[in-house]
């Protein structure tokens, strides 16, 4: 795969093995842990620019899950691609990596569904969380998702042609997730790991695994995180939201503040779901501030 990111990116690629897979991560500077999980259809390349900024002062982790970035791209009979086996990988990789060190835990997208079903799992190590444009429960109000996402995840005839042919969820994210144009060099950057079809299988498994009734294999899972996911309530909570997000809209900005009310609430005016493309200067000091006044003893 060409790289032609790397002058964005310039960070030491690492790799775990898990379950015979590759797993690729960041991982920079010293002191408290920031672990940073992406989501769909991006990578750790997303979060170049707070890594960059936090790994003075921290470190950061940031892995890219299975079949995004730069980790393996396994085929469908090789890995799961469900909720429960982002968990499961994520598990084996701070049981191997830190298994002791109390974490800062920064989500977006799937990534919070994935940081939160781990958060719960592990209540001992997690110390702060930092939410952005995501959802750790299930459609507020039963919201539908939206009818583009529907197309994708319930028509497989259209789907896998539209995303593995045309490479159409990556693409069209570029124009409908940022608010503002993103430079070349960066949409280069966040599609390059995406580059042909054996390596979007990814991108088009998230959408599928999109649980929305209690037939769908994540349901139960997503469920109990729901239903858990007030235990969090006593952690420092942070939530930065991109106001124009045509998926995690201000429905789930709203319901993240009902469920914490004591978390801190920015809502950034002209940004969307790529929050830390179209505010990266913005959203990288309101977390550093709150990561400043809410220290890890």
């Amino acid at each position: 795969m060409k790289q032609p990111y790397r002058h964005l990116y310039p960070f030491q690629s690492r790799f775990m093995p898990i379950n015979g897979h590759r797993y690729h991560y960041v991982d920079e500077g010293r002191g408290p842990a920031v672990l940073m999980l992406h989501g769909n259809p991006t990578w750790s390349f997303y979060y170049r620019h707070l890594i960059a900024a936090l790994a003075p002062g921290h470190r950061v982790i940031a892995p890219d899950h299975i079949g995004c970035g730069l980790s393996d791209k396994p085929g469908v009979h090789a890995y799961g691609y469900r909720l429960a086996d982002r968990v499961a990988d994520l598990e084996a990789f701070i049981d191997r990596l830190m298994p002791d060190t109390p974490l800062t835990l920064v989500v977006h997208d799937w990534g919070g569904m994935i940081g939160m079903a781990f958060a719960l799992r592990h209540l001992n190590k997690i110390r702060r969380i930092v939410i952005t444009n995501t959802s750790g429960f299930l459609p507020p109000a039963g919201k539908p998702i939206p009818l583009r996402l529907r197309l994708l995840r319930n028509i497989p005839a259209f789907a896998g042609p539209a995303v593995l042919g045309l490479n159409i969820f990556a693409r069209a994210a570029l124009v409908m997730a940022a608010r503002k144009r993103l430079p070349r060099d960066v949409r280069r950057g966040l599609t390059a790991p995406y580059d042909r079809p054996k390596n979007r299988i990814a991108t088009l498994r998230f959408v599928q695994d999109i649980p929305l009734s209690d037939g769908d294999p994540s349901f139960a899972l997503v469920k109990s995180v729901d239903d858990q996911l007030h235990r969090l309530r006593h952690l420092p909570m942070l939530i930065c939201w991109g106001k124009h997000d045509f998926v995690f809209d201000l429905d789930y900005f709203h319901e993240w503040q009902r469920r914490f009310p004591g978390a801190e609430a920015h809502l950034f005016e002209d940004a969307g779901h790529y929050l830390l493309e179209d505010e990266p200067r913005a959203v990288t000091a309101t977390i550093q501030d709150f990561l400043h006044r809410h220290p890890i003893g």
